[in-house]
């Protein structure tokens, strides 16, 4: 897989497709939340097998932080490491940045992917989109 920084119209459109594909369609978000007030503010991810966009996520500064969103991977394509080499390419660019922390809300099933990736549970458990999540951290 080829992780791109977003930078093309073209490149957009794919990785809002990709996040429509996982969480509208598949984990039934409400189309309003998956695409918010923050796409124009956010440094958007896509990942790419061959040709075909795969993997998404975006990346936004909150509270002097990197913080991870919208991370997924299609179906298809989980448990082959891309959603790794996705965080990986994220926290790269958290670092060049000149940010030494990232957070994120994670869904609670998905706590141990992330802890694996060094990253601890900071938050209580709270819904987002009708999904529990807890927020993470880390320090690069």
């Amino acid at each position: 897989m080829v992780i791109k920084i977003v930078e093309t119209k073209e490149e957009k459109e794919d990785a809002l497709h990709i996040r429509k594909i996982v969480f509208v369609e598949e984990q039934h978000v409400p189309e309003e939340l998956e695409i918010d007030e923050f796409e124009g503010e956010a440094i958007h991810f896509v990942g790419y097998l061959g040709d075909q966009p795969i993997a998404a996520s975006r990346l936004r500064w909150v509270d002097g932080k990197g913080k991870l969103e919208r991370i997924c991977v299609l179906k298809e394509h989980r448990g082959k490491s891309f959603g790794k080499r996705l965080i990986l390419k994220m926290e790269k660019t958290v670092r060049e940045e000149g940010f030494e922390k990232t957070t994120l809300n994670a869904q609670v099933q998905a706590i141990p992917f992330y802890e694996q990736l060094g990253y601890e549970v900071v938050s209580d458990e709270f819904m987002d989109a009708n999904i529990p999540h807890v927020t993470m951290e880390k320090t690069l």
